[in-house]
């Protein structure tokens, strides 16, 4: 691993555009995005994400360390930087010494494979990098074939839902697209849609999870929008005893999940 010379100013132009990437509209037109923990970073080179480039710290961590984190062909740069300019960096504390910059991958249906009895997860209209990131810690626990990403307010490369999903955002096969696509894929391959949904619903735990299906979640704020209750097979509703009128997504998604794999057997 040939490491480049030490970096120790914030002001030096890599770290700038490092620091560009925080945002949205920049991630989106380079195609590139931030990764920091060990967690992480393992979990993305395991999924086979190609690395733009590395900078770390050897205060936090050795040289070797990082070589055995990285265990594939480093073909990209790799820069030590000052104890300083790593905590301009790091986007959290204690995230292990290292941070890498990705490169985003595409997120098209066609890349997803049918598994013989698929169950799919649809997130529409998400604004909260947080709470995606919990679902996708739930899908990954869950062995969900798929997450489908529509109409996205926020997105899977921002820091704080990979921090959220604890790198599992890279281990969850993901497809992003608008509404229609959406539902045209799956009405093709026949997948049952069942949408969480307030009205017409039937509880959610007597729905039938066991056949090919795609689960539906809208934000506790809005829900689902007409285009995906009108193309529901079913409705399913999470019945509540107390009086709030709502649940944050990411635990009415886990809810939802595991009932599906109670009746699949885990």
């Amino acid at each position: 691993m040939l490491i480049s010379d030490l970096i120790t100013s914030r002001l030096n132009p890599k770290i700038k555009h490092l620091l560009q990437l925080q945002k949205n509209q920049v991630r989106a037109s380079e195609k590139l995005f931030v990764i920091e923990g060990l967690k992480e970073i393992e979990k993305a080179v395991s999924a086979g994400y190609f690395f733009h480039s590395v900078f770390f710290c050897t205060k936090l961590i050795s040289p070797l360390h990082l070589s055995e984190l990285l265990h594939s062909e480093i073909d990209y740069p790799v820069y030590e930087v000052s104890h300083e300019v790593y905590e301009k960096i790091a986007y959290r504390e204690n995230s292990g010494g290292v941070v890498v910059v990705a490169q985003s991958k595409t997120h098209s249906p066609e890349k997803i494979s049918m598994a013989s009895n698929p169950l799919y997860l649809v997130i529409e209209g998400i604004e909260k990098p947080g709470n995606l990131g919990a679902i996708y810690r739930t899908a990954d626990a869950a062995g969900i074939d798929a997450v489908f990403i529509c109409n996205p307010k926020t997105d899977i490369y921002n820091p704080n839902a990979i921090r959220a999903s604890l790198g599992c955002v890279f281990t969850v096969p993901t497809s992003i697209m608008d509404n229609l696509s959406a539902i045209s894929w799956l009405k093709k391959h026949r997948i049952q849609i069942l949408s969480t949904y307030l009205q017409a619903a039937i509880p959610y735990h007597t729905a039938n999870f066991k056949i090919p299906t795609a689960i539906v979640m809208g934000t506790e704020a809005t829900g689902i929008t007409e285009e995906w209750v009108e193309a529901s097979d079913v409705n399913i509703i999470i019945p509540m005893r107390g009086q709030a009128d709502s649940m944050n997504v990411s635990v009415s998604t886990a809810i939802v999940v595991f009932e599906a794999m109670r009746q699949r057997g885990f």
